[in-house]
């Protein structure tokens, strides 16, 4: 016991070490640099002002909603793949990043243009839009996988089915978008937060802030899970409403990240995988380092997505896709 807390301590050290030596990289780095000592001075308020607007209104919120987002999706894939004992499930294999991205395509080919006008609320229609769209993805996944109660591989299979009837459904409504429209909800699918402002952090801070201590609270019952229904039931585990409850949590997480970063793929697999190399499948010290790891890998990604073809800009989920699915393939030819 004492050599996991080490083993996590360490771990937890290290990455945060990388996050930070990143976050600075990242703040100097990009379309037009910034050199380290104008970067301090400029977050000391000891500068002249002309780097403000680039430092904090547009560097500055898209790596905290970056790294916000590694937090969320790291921590929902971990509690995907424990209750689902499935080490390949995230939430997009359930379904819920496709059902998030039909909402906003809907939310593009209906309504942007008659609500063009409606000032600063503007900014929180497509996320409000894309949220519903995951708790119905969610919502039609756990009640098509209810049969007297649900089991993980019912649950897969249904996810599967959901996800690729949301997936049909997208290619259906794009086809009979505007050039324009087709390109920004190309662009949301594919994961992107370039647009990110502080109210999308106020908008997504809440549910990470209340929903990952929760699922840290949690790790006991998700060690639980993970070793079948009839152990657990025989231990005394309430399956069907620890299940539930924890079901509820990455679905949460997973609907408030995609609503603001879009359909970011691959995250919640990798760093699962990842955290359980470094500490164990101990859920207890797993999920912390989880969550580290997506948010370095998160942070990682968008300054790649910012620097590699500047001016241009990658979408940040083809980046942590780049990412992942070379991990994803390596995960289905060992197993």
């Amino acid at each position: 016991m004492i050599h996991s807390v080490k083993k996590t301590s360490i771990a937890a050290i290290s990455i945060i070490a990388a996050i930070l030596i990143i976050f600075f990289i990242s703040l100097y780095t990009g379309t037009i640099p910034i050199g380290p000592a104008d970067v301090i001075k400029t977050l000391l308020g000891t500068g002249d002002g002309s780097y403000d607007v680039i430092l904090f209104d547009f560097r500055l919120p898209r790596m905290v909603i970056a790294l916000l987002i590694g937090i969320g999706m790291g921590i929902a894939g971990a509690i995907l793949q424990g209750v689902s004992q499935n080490g390949l499930a995230d939430p997009g294999i359930l379904g819920i990043n496709a059902g998030a991205g039909f909402a906003v395509v809907l939310y593009i080919f209906f309504l942007q243009d008659q609500l063009a006008g409606s000032g600063s609320l503007q900014v929180f229609i497509m996320p409000i839009f894309a949220f519903a769209g995951a708790f119905l993805a969610a919502g039609l996944v756990y009640t098509l996988a209810w049969k007297k109660g649900i089991t993980p591989v019912r649950l897969i299979l249904v996810g599967i089915g959901i996800n690729a009837a949301f997936g049909g459904l997208i290619i259906v409504f794009q086809l009979m978008m505007e050039p324009k429209d087709f390109t920004q909800a190309t662009v949301w699918l594919n994961g992107s937060i370039w647009q990110t402002s502080w109210n999308y952090v106020l908008a997504l801070l809440p549910w990470i802030v209340l929903l990952v201590p929760f699922a840290i609270y949690k790790a006991k019952a998700l060690n639980v899970l993970t070793l079948g229904d009839q152990l657990a039931t025989g231990v005394g585990a309430p399956v069907q409403k620890e299940r539930t409850l924890l079901l509820l949590t990455a679905v949460g997480l997973a609907g408030a990240c995609v609503s603001v970063g879009g359909a970011i793929t691959f995250l919640g697999l990798v760093a699962p995988h990842l955290a359980r190399r470094i500490v164990g499948p101990n859920h207890k010290h797993q999920l912390p380092i989880c969550a580290l790891i997506g948010a370095l890998i998160m942070l990682a990604a968008d300054t790649l997505s910012r620097t590699l073809l500047a001016p241009s800009e990658i979408p940040i989920g083809l980046v942590v896709s780049a990412i992942g699915a070379p991990y994803f393939i390596y995960l289905l030819i060992k197993d």
